[in-house]
């Protein structure tokens, strides 16, 4: 039966929210660590559903006639580790014996490849099926239920966050679950750590906005060879490229754009739709330059050809993002000196650009030239660690512009110390908005509603 069908109907759509409310008992009738789970509906379908887990089949044929007929059962298993699909579907097949309308599987999600085991179950059983991992590395298989055929999505109330859990107002606004079908495209953040991302907040109203049958979702990733393996089908039809892997997935791209490959680094994957081959391209390096150069112009400086041109553009991070800095910078002839903990990498960086590297140890005792510009590369100030900046305070007066791309917060304390030294600054927000203006076109071929991107990160970030 469909999530659609029967008797199930509108009770059963996917773009249904709920809240739970639990009581739990032991031991009851020899079965241990069982929960009754009432689920309530807030749209206008009142429903009862009795979530029982562990019910053996004599139980549940014994008790489920004492219930009201508008009662469904959910017959629920944890599964703490995930060997193969065939494991998976043995569950089912026991489970279906209890003779529950409604069957759960939960599992721990040790790597986001086991999820693909989820989605196959999902898309093939031939039940009502509800099937999810826990955890950072297991989102995806709450988000992307409804597309893959889960009846249920479970998320958490705003105002009581539940660990794991989505909540119901970020499943709604910003995911948009409502809108999922099986034809949904799948694009998402493969980065290490993912929670800080705010692409989520951008990209789906964006898509939603335009009328595009898409998703955007953070993916913690811990092996690229393997995550581009498993998800290789036409579903998964892009990808962003966060830290620590713009530099690393370039060599599982089949194919690089121009400027991505001269940087060494890349920030987006198309899954090409005619052959499936991954096109990697590289959208940080104008936004992170022209929103220097803007704000040099709206300040006033001059800007033939560049206003960076000649400039001493001091450089905190050799790795993707301080690339694709530095050879934005490159593009406008500024003169550069860069600095990263590793020592080589900087100075095959610099070797790239026609700059200078110098070791991070001396960057607290550098003095820049008056009229310099300064850009962090490096997760230095992000949150959770929002009080550290990368060089010394005292030097920030020396600095004509200061960019962080760090956006997360919004001003960074880098960015408020140089304000206050009297600098311009330039926060990573600006080009979080650029590069994914440009990312949005590449999704989906179209070219992005600037304005409206614009005003919800103005609003949001």
């Amino acid at each position: 039966m469909s999530r659609d069908d029967g008797q199930y109907g509108k009770e059963m759509s996917l773009k249904r929210m709920m809240t739970t409310s639990t009581s739990s008992w032991k031991s009851f009738g020899g079965l241990k660590n069982w929960e009754l789970i009432i689920l309530s509906w807030t749209s206008r379908v009142f429903l009862n559903f009795y979530n029982l887990v562990q019910i053996a089949s004599d139980f549940t044929k014994k008790e489920k006639s004492r219930w009201s007929s508008g009662c469904k059962v959910i017959a629920s298993c944890f599964v703490d580790n995930v060997t193969s699909k065939e494991d998976l579907s043995q569950v089912v097949a026991h489970m279906q014996s209890t003779g529950a309308d409604i069957l759960k599987i939960v599992t721990n999600a040790n790597d986001i490849t086991e999820l693909e085991k989820m989605f196959h179950l999902l898309s093939h059983c031939q039940v009502p099926l509800i099937a999810y991992s826990l955890g950072e590395r297991g989102l995806i298989s709450q988000l992307l239920g409804p597309k893959f055929g889960s009846v249920l999505v479970y998320g958490s109330l705003d105002c009581n966050a539940v660990p794991g859990l989505p909540t119901l107002g970020s499943l709604r606004q910003a995911y948009g679950v409502d809108f999922m079908d099986t034809d949904t495209k799948v694009f998402g953040l493969i980065s290490k750590p993912v929670g800080h991302s705010k692409g989520p907040i951008l990209h789906n109203p964006t898509f939603r906005h335009v009328g595009y049958n898409g998703i955007y979702v953070p993916m913690f990733v811990d092996d690229l060879k393997e995550f581009f393996r498993v998800y290789s089908s036409p579903d998964f039809a892009g990808f962003s490229v966060g830290i620590p892997y713009k530099e690393a997935v370039v060599s599982f791209c089949d194919e690089v754009d121009p400027l991505a490959k001269s940087i060494g680094a890349v920030n987006t994957i198309i899954q090409r739709p005619c052959d499936g081959k991954l096109i990697g391209y590289n959208t940080d390096c104008e936004a992170s330059i022209t929103a220097i150069e803007d704000a040099l112009k709206v300040n006033g400086a001059a800007f033939l050809p560049s206003p960076l041109a000649g400039k001493l553009f001091v450089l905190v991070g050799a790795g993707g993002a301080g690339r694709a800095l530095a050879f934005g910078a490159k593009s406008r002839r500024a003169q550069i000196m860069i600095f990263d903990i590793d020592f080589d990498r900087a100075k095959a960086l610099a070797a790239a650009v026609s700059g200078e590297a110098l070791p991070f140890e001396n960057l607290a005792s550098f003095q820049p030239e008056k009229g310099a510009i300064l850009a962090n590369a490096t997760p230095i100030g992000m949150h959770p660690n929002k009080d550290r900046i990368p060089v010394s305070e005292a030097t920030l007066k020396d600095y004509l512009v200061v960019f962080d791309a760090v956006y997360t917060p919004r001003k960074t304390t880098l960015l408020k110390d140089a304000e206050a030294a009297g600098a311009i600054t330039v926060s990573g927000v600006e080009m979080f908005l650029r590069q994914a203006i440009g990312q949005f076109h590449l999704f989906t071929g179209s070219k992005a509603p600037e304005e409206f991107m614009r005003e919800i990160v103005m609003a949001k970030f």
